[in-house]
């Protein structure tokens, strides 16, 4: 049993996670500066069998908390539950969807809903991560905006139950939404949070930053966090400033001066 709710988006290191040999190195390093967790995303992570990523974290004390597929190997069913039993792992997710129309959303619905329920029997459950263009208007018409007229809320309506959210702070804000406010949303369906700060620059572009230190309301999401039975907190950085392990060991701290372990 994880000793830690806090864990390590591999995707913020994946110029470190080329090779199993360095997946190996890397998780080393995660474990000194103090992570007991990582997130092995497929765009994260070099291609490393099952045992052998198993042996790298059993041999430096780190669990995988989750990861990320794709819809197409979900639907391949035993392969991607095997290793996903053979890690230790009974979280995975899709890292989002593009469609542009209420069509192509509702014909993902469809899909993923067909997929979700098989794998949860299982012991595999599948969720959805989102980026900002969740939050843009379905088919937009500006004579008839509605803030529940997005795909975000299309998806929590209507994907099958098995499926649960991983809920990303940057990406919600990114889109003018409140993250606080779609964590108790998916209340019961989100184990697991991807956390990241965000901050604007002269130039008025948003930034990624660590945890803590941009413009977020950290006490709000935590208290939503705690509400909806949040497992895991995964911090990850997709681009940024400092160096990626640099900024890792940043949020990783401050996660734990808020209360979180």
């Amino acid at each position: 049993m994880a000793t830690t709710q806090i864990g390590a988006q591999m995707f913020t290191l994946r110029e470190y996670c080329k090779t199993p040999s360095d997946i190996a190195k890397t998780c080393k390093k995660l474990s000194e500066l103090g992570f007991g967790a990582i997130q092995a995303s497929a765009g994260g992570f070099g291609k490393i069998d099952a045992k052998e990523l198993k042996k790298i974290l059993d041999d430096t004390g780190l669990v995988c908390a989750a990861t990320h597929r794709g819809l197409d190997e979900m639907r391949e069913g035993n392969a991607i539950v095997d290793w996903h039993k053979t890690v230790g792992c009974e979280l995975t997710a899709v890292g989002g969807f593009h469609g542009k129309t209420r069509a192509e959303w509702q014909q993902f619905v469809a899909d993923y809903s067909a997929v979700g329920p098989t794998l949860a029997q299982q012991g595999l459950r599948v969720g959805y991560h989102n980026h900002s263009h969740e939050l843009a208007q379905i088919d937009y018409d500006p004579k008839q905006m509605d803030p529940k007229n997005v795909p975000l809320q299309l998806l929590l309506d209507e994907l099958d139950d098995s499926i649960w959210f991983e809920i990303d702070t940057y990406w919600i804000a990114h889109g003018g939404a409140d993250p606080a406010a779609w964590i108790r949303k998916c209340k019961g369906r989100i184990p697991a949070v991807h956390v990241k700060d965000i901050t604007i620059m002269p130039d008025r572009e948003h930034k990624m930053c660590e945890v803590g230190v941009g413009n977020l309301n950290w006490p709000a999401i935590v208290d939503a966090c705690k509400d909806a039975g949040v497992q895991w907190y995964l911090i990850e950085r997709d681009n940024g400033d400092l160096d990626p392990f640099e900024s890792l060991k940043i949020s990783l701290d401050n996660l734990h001066a808020m209360g979180i372990q």
